[in-house]
């Protein structure tokens, strides 16, 4: 049986697009995996801790091969609890909306409070980097309300899936559903590419 965890990047709750997508994801999931442990893990729930100067401070450490002392202790043992309950699952489903032509702010500190070396990455000063989470796979939901592929620079530009895919490739995730939602909310009538949008979503949970 396998282990998936949810985590999502809106706070908006039930007016967000990418969490009710999420829900047509996982619907599907659960009735063709009724097996399988589903957990959700909302970024914006206040348990995500900073990774500021002590953090950076350990890994730094970490990378000398030393080991992190006092607060740079305390700030390692905070991100490494977040990193074992996101390492003890085999299976990801992300929720992401597009700010600001990126990710929520709020998904960049969970990446830089995970990305530490041993655990989501080797390095090797003549190799470079050797991404550790294999033998995982991720589906990504995608949503924006004013970009769009088709549409031109005045609608924005997508730093979205680009950034997010990339730093799953590199941490050893290779194996990635997406799902996009894109409709121009602003000018368009968006009910028929979100109901597209959903069937694809519950297509994907099924065959995940």
């Amino acid at each position: 049986m396998s282990r998936l965890l949810h985590i999502s990047a809106s706070p908006r709750g039930a007016s967000s697009e990418s969490l009710a997508l999420a829900a047509a994801f996982l619907d599907a999931y659960r009735e063709t995996h009724p097996g399988d442990t589903v957990d959700h893990h909302d970024l914006w729930d206040g348990t995500l801790p900073e990774f500021g100067p002590a953090g950076a401070g350990a890994k730094m450490a970490v990378f000398g091969g030393a080991d992190p002392s006092g607060a740079q202790e305390r700030a390692w043992a905070a991100a490494r609890a977040v990193f074992e309950r996101f390492d003890s699952y085999d299976r990801y489903l992300f929720s992401v909306p597009m700010w600001n032509s990126g990710v929520p702010y709020i998904l960049k500190q969970y990446i830089d409070v995970v990305s530490q070396p041993g655990w989501v990455f080797g390095f090797d000063a003549q190799d470079g980097y050797t991404g550790l989470l294999r033998g995982k796979k991720a589906a990504v939901l995608y949503t924006s309300a004013v970009y769009g592929d088709a549409r031109g620079p005045a609608f924005g530009a997508d730093h979205q899936r680009g950034f997010f895919e990339d730093w799953l490739r590199w941490a050893g995730i290779t194996d990635i559903t997406t799902v996009r939602f894109a409709p121009n909310l602003a000018t368009a009538d968006a009910d028929t590419a979100r109901r597209e949008a959903h069937a694809q979503a519950r297509d994907e949970g099924k065959r995940f």
